[in-house]
């Protein structure tokens, strides 16, 4: 069954598709303005390495946009001129809306939107995913620009991004380095149901030593101390 949502329901429905996306996320909205609790659902689910599209249209990538895009890893970004649609959906459900992303719409606008669930009606749902397919193949990809490495320390990073190599601090699986994200997939899964970012693990997510980490501080201070300045840590120890 088709839903219509009011502005508070839309902003908890927009959360829910976020949140319980398992695999992908497509998002759709004019103004790439992003509030802080949608980025913070946004980092979780890129931490779970969940595909997430995300297509805009209307005004230039802001500078605070563009450097959070920067630590996201599975977020790509594309832009479809004159889009003026906004919507928002995972494999399980979609949200047609007036809502922007952006914090005053949330705040001040009087909203409303269409909530359809796939299980319910498919027709409907897969409509809504082939017209946010052709808006994603119609975009221009963007490439999120990165800083450019000092030249005193190219070569030291150069050798740093070519292993590329880190640890799980919870069952010292080698992952990718990025001290951000220390898990594994399957370990984060179990963190998660907790969600403690000062629990104790058993090593440091670069050199896999014993040591009592956290997600908060995944590192010893030896390699903290080595890596502060080319590698984005959560917290400063």
């Amino acid at each position: 069954m088709t839903k219509f949502l009011d502005t508070t329901g839309v902003s908890y429905h927009l959360e829910q598709i976020i949140k319980n996306a398992k695999g992908r996320l497509i998002i759709i909205s004019p103004f790439l303005k992003i509030n802080d609790r949608i980025k913070s659902l946004l980092e979780d689910q890129n931490r779970l390495r969940i595909d997430i599209r995300i297509v805009y249209g209307k005004i230039e990538l802001q500078p605070d946009e563009n450097d959070w895009l920067k630590t996201l890893d599975y977020i790509r970004l594309s832009f479809c001129k004159n889009l003026h649609a906004k919507c928002y959906m995972n494999e399980d459900e979609a949200l047609v809306t007036s809502m922007n992303l952006y914090e005053f719409s949330q705040s001040n606008n009087n909203e409303m939107g269409i909530l359809v669930k796939k299980e319910e009606d498919k027709e409907l749902y897969e409509d809504i995913e082939k017209e946010c397919q052709r808006l994603v193949r119609n975009s221009e990809e963007i490439k999120i620009s990165v800083e450019k490495i000092p030249k005193e320390t190219t070569n030291y990073n150069k050798k740093k991004t070519i292993r590329g190599k880190g640890f799980c601090i919870q069952c010292e699986k080698e992952i990718k380095l990025n001290p951000t994200v220390p898990y594994c997939k399957e370990c984060y899964n179990v963190w998660k149901e907790y969600g403690d970012e000062e629990y104790q693990e058993k090593n440091c997510h670069i050199c896999k030593k014993p040591h009592k980490s956290s997600l908060k501080k995944p590192a010893c201070l030896n390699c903290y101390n080595k890596y502060k300045e080319t590698l984005k840590f959560p917290l400063k120890n």
